[in-house]
């Protein structure tokens, strides 16, 4: 039986249009990810990547279909799915720890004082701001700020951590050591995360599945590329495996070109078993996608 997690169903977001009608962002849109696995939704600016994830994170609603995650309707935002934003999203009157422990203290209500800073402390710890929990973000560069940001979402022990872009205002140098330090949590915890990005190399190096989006409007997942680098990859001799460009050639070919041309020339394509590319590796495979899964609160979504 395949593990979905997370399992998206023939989603659509649609707006009213000036004139009357509608525009679709996307429709009948299919995805699952496994417990514990890094997933990356590429693709170019309006294909409504970031609306994908404010679905998955309760903020906004499918026009139609439903999402899944543990076996449970989405049906709002929940503490069992935090979100690290482009911006920080701090709150600038608390310090670091101060911030942390807001969150620990806002799921675990009864906990005392003391328990909340120590579990906060923590998380404080794992991302590497020992010793600043009493900073403000005022104090911080953009890259601490973001270190907050992941500590107090990896905080809260949520079923899934979600990502939108939070590297993409960081220079090189500091995104980097970032995406260093999510890749080593993640395989440590087994975090199960879900990030959107722009970054053809970003997405190489954390994901484990790299969901290609054509262009908006009228959207679709048109393939699912595993990643066939190996799970402990380093960044230093990333470049030297022998997978390393059949998978950047892949991805960069998509976006470049294939992304604006799918829909002409793939006027049958299937939303429910869309191929799984293995670069480098093996011919693609259908991935069936869930149909009619009956769980409590699917039904309100979809007749949405």
């Amino acid at each position: 039986m395949i593990d979905k997690f997370i399992s998206i169903e023939g989603i659509a977001k649609r707006y009213p249009a000036a004139g009357g009608g509608q525009t679709t962002i996307f429709e009948d849109l299919w995805l699952s990810l496994p417990r514990g696995e890094f997933g990356c939704v590429i693709g170019h600016s309006g294909c409504g990547k970031t609306t994908v994830l404010n679905i998955l994170a309760g903020l906004d609603q499918p026009t139609e279909g439903a999402v899944i995650v543990d076996g449970q309707a989405i049906e709002g935002t929940s503490l069992d799915r935090a979100v690290i934003f482009q911006s920080h999203a701090l709150l600038p009157w608390r310090t670091v720890m101060g911030n942390v422990a807001y969150a620990v203290s806002s799921k675990w209500r009864k906990w005392d004082k003391a328990k909340v800073r120590a579990h906060a402390q923590q998380f404080i710890d794992l991302v590497g701001l020992t010793g600043s929990e009493h900073k403000r973000p005022s104090e911080l560069s953009g890259g601490m700020k973001q270190r907050v940001g992941i500590a107090r979402a990896l905080s809260i022990t949520p079923k899934i951590m979600l990502m939108d872009e939070p590297f993409s205002a960081l220079d090189a140098l500091t995104r980097g050591s970032l995406q260093d330090e999510v890749r080593r949590i993640c395989l440590e915890t087994g975090q199960t995360t879900f990030m959107i990005t722009h970054d053809v190399d970003e997405a190489m190096y954390l994901a484990d599945k790299i969901y290609l989006m054509t262009n908006g409007p009228g959207a679709v997942v048109a393939e699912i590329v595993e990643n066939p680098l190996p799970k402990d990859r380093a960044r230093i001799d990333l470049h030297r495996h022998p997978y390393y460009y059949a998978l950047r050639n892949h991805i960069i070919d998509f976006l470049v070109t294939r992304s604006k041309s799918f829909a002409a020339e793939n006027p049958q394509h299937d939303h429910r078993n869309v191929p799984l590319v293995r670069p480098g590796l093996a011919e693609p495979a259908l991935v069936p996608q869930p149909s009619g899964v009956a769980v409590p609160g699917a039904a309100q979504l979809r007749a949405r």
